[in-house]
Parts: C-alpha cells; sequence; structure tokens
C-alpha cells in the first residue's frame, strides 16, 4: 500500500523556499502524522531529508536521491522513487517534497492530508488529486494557535 502523507494549505501549497510555513505551530499534526508512520517505512525527497538533523525515530528512512554524497547514519538511499514504488512488497509513506509528490502520485493508494483552512504563501505545491481520489473519512475541524485545520483520507477511484 502507497500512502502519501502531507499537510496543505488552501491553495494546495505545502512549503516556501525557508520551509514549512506552519512549522511547530500545530501539534495535532506532527502527533499525526507521527502516530500514522510510526514503525513504517517513509519515503522523502533530498531536500526533507536536508532539513533532518536525524533520521525519524522508529521508522525506515528511504530517500529518494540521485546525489551521489553519502547519506548519514539512519538513511537509506533509493535512485528511482517511481521504480521503488512499483517493486515495493512493503507498505510505504510518502512524505514529501513537492517533486515526489507529482513523480508518483499516479502510484498512491491512499492520501493522508491535513488541510490548512488559510493561505500560507507558498511556492510548493501538492499536486492535483481531486479527479484520481475521492474522500473515504474525515475529522472535524481543530484549531490551534490561531491555525483552524482538519484531517482527510482520500482513496484512489476505482475506474
Amino acid at each position: 500500500m502507497i500512502r502519501f502523507i502531507a499537510a496543505i494549505d488552501n491553495k494546495k501549497g505545502i512549503a516556501n523556499n525557508s520551509g514549512i510555513p506552519w512549522q511547530g505551530m500545530i501539534p495535532g499534526d506532527l502527533a499525526h502524522f507521527r502516530s500514522k508512520t510510526l514503525n513504517g517505512n517513509v519515503l522523502m525527497g533530498y531536500g526533507w531529508y536536508k532539513e533532518q538533523i536525524k533520521p525519524l525515530p522508529n521508522r525506515k528512512n528511504i530517500v529518494a536521491t540521485s546525489s551521489v554524497e553519502k547519506l548519514r547514519s539512519g538513511f537509506d538511499k533509493i535512485l528511482d522513487a517511481r521504480e521503488f514504488l512499483k517493486k515495493s512488497n512493503d507498505d510505504i509513506w510518502v512524505g514529501g517534497g513537492a517533486a515526489l509528490f507529482s513523480s508518483t502520485i499516479d502510484l498512491a493508494d491512499e492520501l493522508y492530508l491535513t488541510h490548512l483552512l488559510a493561505d500560507f504563501n507558498c511556492t510548493k505545491y501538492f499536486p492535483n488529486f481531486e479527479t484520481s481520489f475521492e474522500l473515504s473519512e474525515s475529522s472535524s475541524h481543530i484549531t490551534e494557535n490561531g491555525i483552524e485545520y482538519y484531517f482527510a483520507m482520500y482513496v484512489k477511484k476505482i475506474i
């Protein structure tokens, strides 16, 4: 099962050149991410890897990169995210960034999205998904530090 997990603003923004604008402001979303991915396999792009001080604990940290740089301890490198996802028999959580999401969304089975009900002036976006996925469940609205959001899970439409 390939699952994407991300927080998106009301324009599908996920980050800007400085990172995630709401980083640290919505602890409920971080707890949601941790609970969903705990003891799982998390696939991340090179940009997210560079932002990590250390591997996500109690998870296999897989980095999609063509960089020749040796990765830090606790991170495993793959060269081709699409081929990796196509061939994997394991459950994989794809956590971004934008290029990784865009290049592999057609392979996703489920999307776990935190919808932030505000515009954070992002410059990096989650790809369009509405034509290929349908809402399966969603939470009630939550507000933390003045940011209103809710959790939603989408499943790939059967065509």
